[in-house]
């Protein structure tokens, strides 16, 4: 089993150094990067299983690092800052974080978060490919295609085969809409599911979960996502879904 690799991408050299080695103590493959660019650099020369990403970092902040990320890799990210109001966990959240710690940052907690995150994607599985469905996991109930989702790994596998990881976030809007059996939610159960909060109209964040959801989905399996607006309502998956370890 290839040991899973973690970039540190941390511009103050004595926290880099110090996750670095830490990390590379609880026997992960760790190497540090002062910038966004070095960090490419890294991702073009090896598979990468998680970025630890701070976020004030030069020329590029980890906001936007962590919203490219998203759109190309399939790494797990946990943000690290000095930042440690609500805006800024939401916004980092949002944007495809799968954890958000706040410095100083106790290490041993980092390493928690590590190993949780690492337990979500599959890599300690090895499960870097698409994974098969088994016959004791129909795909169709009746004819059609039935999707899967796996609260465990944070992970939904398309009828084809298709498995693709999610985020916190995404994991609660498809955990809610999966529990709709094909009915819509409303914007405000959304909103409720994912920040515990009622919805407010001038709030976009909702669409944006949604919208980076259809977009991963659909880049995993070359088709539509069936994840459908419904106009003055909410969302709807409308394509069968099974929860496993419901049934």
């Amino acid at each position: 089993m290839a040991t899973p690799t973690i970039i540190v991408v941390e511009d103050e050299n004595s926290l880099r150094s110090d996750m670095v080695e830490y990390l590379g103590k609880c026997g992960f493959e760790t190497v540090g990067a002062r910038s966004g660019s070095e960090m490419d650099q890294l991702l073009s020369q090896r598979s990468v299983s998680i970025i630890v990403l701070d976020v004030n970092l030069p020329n590029e902040d980890g906001f936007k690092i962590a919203s490219r990320l998203r759109d190309s890799h399939g790494v797990g990210i946990i943000m690290v800052t000095a930042r440690g109001t609500t805006v800024d966990r939401v916004v980092g959240l949002e944007i495809g974080a799968d954890a958000y710690l706040v410095k100083p940052v106790e290490l041993r907690e980092l390493e928690a978060q590590v190993k949780s995150l690492l337990r979500r994607l599959g890599e300690r599985a090895g499960d870097s490919v698409t994974s098969s469905l088994s016959p004791s996991d129909p795909t169709a109930e009746g004819d059609e295609p039935r999707w899967l989702l796996d609260p465990t790994e944070w992970a939904l596998t398309s009828p084809s085969g298709v498995r693709i990881s999610l985020t916190s976030m995404e994991m609660k809007l498809t955990s809610l809409l999966a529990g709709q059996a094909r009915k819509p939610a409303t914007r405000d159960q959304i909103s409720q599911a994912l920040y515990n909060r009622r919805w407010n109209p001038e709030d976009r964040s909702i669409d944006t979960v949604v919208g980076r959801l259809r977009h991963k989905v659909e880049a995993a399996i070359g088709g539509a996502a069936p994840l459908k607006s419904v106009h003055g309502v909410g969302y709807v998956f409308s394509a069968p879904v099974r929860v496993l370890g419901n049934g």
